[in-house]
């Protein structure tokens, strides 16, 4: 095998229940990945996005990095990888430096310097700043700056929203992936690397929600003005209709995640015919009016916490471009009538984009974190192949992105 190049990408979504790794193929002409290799591979030994044991989620990695080694022919030892958790808290912040004499011109280090200083007792010891997303700048009195580098002045001011995570949370992601013999180029929040693959810059402007419902958490994640505004993390998944069903029904898990992949509904058919499923040469018969009940009990409490994390930003009813669906449960049948009705917003399944290529299954909702991650790790590439703006800490915002802010924060 040929070892992967900066002309490749790759992006390795760890989920709860599963771990999908998409490699991407780097245009060196337009810079436009195309996917070439694909794994997924199931995952033990984590509990609500967070690692309770660390040998299941590194196996899983190198299961479905080797899947995806395999249909690409590269050998992968760098990739952008996703945190999750309701250990990810969204905070605002604000600071102000002076910069120097008044001909003196804004450059990155006074950026970094500002950034820090905004954060500066804003997030607790236990807890390391992922990501600081500037929604705007003041330079001498002058508001309303979306990015002040190269202009003049003596003091800058720095309103931003600032995504943190617990600290040991985070080292024993990083264990995982590196027991997997794989270095993190960057990490990114799972609902913000979903929101890159699915959401357009218009969506961005205007006001919108990515809600990714993966296995067993709920991302959350609200973008306005073309920056991200608010992110939360909801311990609640697909795994939990799956249970439900499981308990209510009487029946094993097996035969549950098929109901509700084949069966199950988020708006009511008022269907008073059963349903039948065979399972190991076995016929099980269930009540499509029980099924319906369990389902939309699970439905009504996971979208009450949706709506509560959009009161708590402040945009409960009020984004225009609605709600954008991703994560494995947004195939549920119903789901985008259920988030209209439950949320009062235009809502849709996300389908990712702005990349080349074709892979079984690589368009389907569950692997818009897998492809966004990717996606990331293409901009990091060229930007730092570039040495752009891209250094220190934290990658400030480029051309090639609103989302790819992270580059070398973690890199050992």
């Amino acid at each position: 095998m040929q070892e992967v190049a900066s002309k490749y990408a790759v992006g390795i979504d760890i989920g709860t229940t599963t771990v999908r790794c998409v490699v991407g193929h780097i245009d060196g002409t337009t810079g436009v990945p195309t996917i070439v290799g694909v794994g997924v591979a199931p995952n033990s030994g984590m509990r609500k996005g967070n690692v309770v044991n660390l040998v299941g989620p590194a196996q899983s990695i190198d299961d479905a990095l080797g899947e995806a080694e395999r249909m690409s022919g590269y050998q992968v030892d760098v990739a952008t990888i996703s945190v999750n958790g309701t250990h990810i808290l969204s905070t605002h912040a604000d600071g102000m430096i002076a910069v120097g004499s008044a001909n003196h011109e804004i450059i990155d280090e006074d950026i970094m310097r500002i950034e820090e200083v905004a954060t500066l007792g804003k997030v607790p010891a236990n807890r390391e700043v992922l990501d600081v997303v500037p929604h705007s700048y003041k330079l001498d009195g002058q508001d309303n700056i979306k990015n002040p580098v190269g202009m003049t002045g003596t003091r800058l001011e720095i309103d931003a929203h600032v995504v943190s995570v617990l600290t040991p949370n985070l080292l024993n992601l990083q264990k995982a992936v590196e027991s997997a013999k794989v270095t993190p180029r960057s990490i990114i929040v799972a609902g913000v690397a979903a929101a890159r693959a699915v959401l357009t810059e218009q969506q961005i402007e205007n006001g919108v929600a990515l809600v990714d419902i993966g296995g067993s958490t709920t991302n959350v994640a609200i973008y306005e003005e073309g920056d991200l505004q608010f992110t939360a993390v909801i311990p609640i998944g697909g795994i939990n209709i799956t249970n439900d069903l499981a308990i209510g029904l009487k029946t094993d898990q097996e035969i549950a995640e098929k109901l509700k992949i084949e069966h199950a509904s988020a708006v009511s058919s008022r269907d008073s015919s059963g349903i039948s499923l065979e399972h190991n040469s076995e016929i099980f018969s269930f009540s499509t009016a029980d099924i319906d009940e369990i389902v939309e009990a699970r439905l009504e409490e996971m979208f009450e916490a949706i709506n509560r994390e959009f009161a708590r930003a402040g945009r409960a009813g009020k984004l225009p471009s609605g709600v954008v669906l991703t994560g494995g449960t947004a195939q549920l049948k119903g789901i985008t009538e259920y988030a209209k009705e439950s949320l009062g917003l235009a809502a849709k399944v996300g389908l990712a984009s702005g990349f080349g290529g074709v892979a079984d299954d690589i368009d389907k909702p569950q692997f818009a974190t897998a492809v966004g991650l990717m996606l990331i790790d293409s901009e990091s590439n060229i930007s730092t192949k570039n040495n752009s703006k891209f250094s220190g800490k934290n990658a400030l915002k480029s051309g090639a992105g609103v989302f790819s802010k992270l580059i070398g924060r973690f890199r050992t």
